[in-house]
């Protein structure tokens, strides 16, 4: 069995939960599969770093005394945004002879600074999709997946994200079964796919000021297959149907539409992950009418049709 070095960069001002999260679960893997990782920190001089939240994290050892590594990984952090030159130096130097580039939220700003990103697909925290894609122009950033894998480059997004990624790789490198178990151990899902919106619709809109529009918008979540026209929810909010659109949007950023259409499709998401409900069952409980009609929106949305998310997507039994 080949044992995979994940070598994990540390610096003052990193986020912790970056390195915290992909970190156990490689070593929830080589607690599982003695053998598959060799898990070392690392930070420039070797020194203790202290975290944006005031946690002072140990390193293995010093960065120009790691032997080049299967997987460096690269978090996030207030600490990439005014780094260290010689940080950057390092990575531009060192990143190219490992086999797997991984960055964690704005650890992508880091490895992109060093020349490592140009002509990859990546992703990043949502708030620095834009930085990004204006200071790297030969970087195609794609702010809204929760990680993207483009050849031997994977981005996350932000954060929990992290752990997301983590998973995919380990999955990719094991087996399911493997991720499976990690995931149950640190009581996540077995992992988002890595197209899934960063946001949920609930957190990708803002909460509207005026009560009856918010509660319009906890309505759309708890009656995913109710009448949701938009005369229905004016109708709901004590308003004509022009004012409360225009009213809905102007406060929520988004149309009643739109958030609909997002509120069905993470309903369907989640049924097709949790339970056993046929398709068609599904697109009934989710608002869809028909399967058809979920279908197209699987498709247009997420790259793929219910049956093969719910094949790629859904945890497998316990054995």
């Amino acid at each position: 069995m080949t044992q995979r070095t994940v070598l994990v960069v540390l610096f003052d001002d990193v986020q912790s939960l970056d390195v915290t999260g992909p970190l156990e679960v490689f070593a929830g893997a080589e607690h599982h599969t003695p053998g598959t990782y060799r898990i070392r920190t690392a930070s420039l001089d070797g020194a203790p770093v202290r975290t944006s939240s005031g946690l002072t994290v140990v390193p293995d050892l010093a960065l120009a005394d790691t032997p080049a590594p299967h997987t460096l990984l690269v978090p996030g952090g207030q600490g990439t945004r005014r780094p260290d030159p010689r940080l950057t130096d390092w990575l531009r130097e060192n990143g190219p002879r490992a086999e797997r580039l991984v960055s964690v939220c704005t650890g992508a700003i880091l490895l992109a600074a060093a020349g490592l990103l140009d002509g990859h697909r990546v992703t990043t925290h949502w708030a620095y999709s834009d930085t990004l894609a204006h200071n790297h122009p030969a970087v195609a950033v794609e702010p809204d997946p929760i990680y993207i894998r483009d050849g031997k480059v994977a981005t996350s997004a932000g954060v929990t994200a992290g752990i997301d990624l983590a998973l995919a790789l380990v999955e990719e490198d094991l087996d399911r079964d493997v991720a499976l178990t990690i995931a149950r151990h640190l009581v996540v899902f077995l992992r988002r796919p890595g197209n899934q919106a960063q946001f949920s619709a609930q957190l990708a809109t803002q909460t509207a000021r005026r009560e009856p529009l918010r509660e319009v918008q906890q309505w759309i979540t708890e009656h995913p297959d109710g009448d949701l026209s938009v005369e229905s929810l004016a109708a709901r909010a004590r308003l004509s149907p022009r004012h409360f659109a225009r009213a809905f949007q102007a406060e929520t950023g988004t149309t009643p539409g739109r958030y609909v259409d997002r509120v069905r499709l993470e309903h369907a998401r989640r049924l097709l992950e949790d339970t056993t409900d046929g398709v068609e069952e599904i697109s009934r409980a989710s608002g869809y009418g028909t399967p058809e009609a979920m279908r197209r929106a699987f498709i247009r949305t997420l790259g793929a049709a219910p049956a093969e998310y719910r094949r790629r997507f859904r945890p497998a039994p316990a054995h």
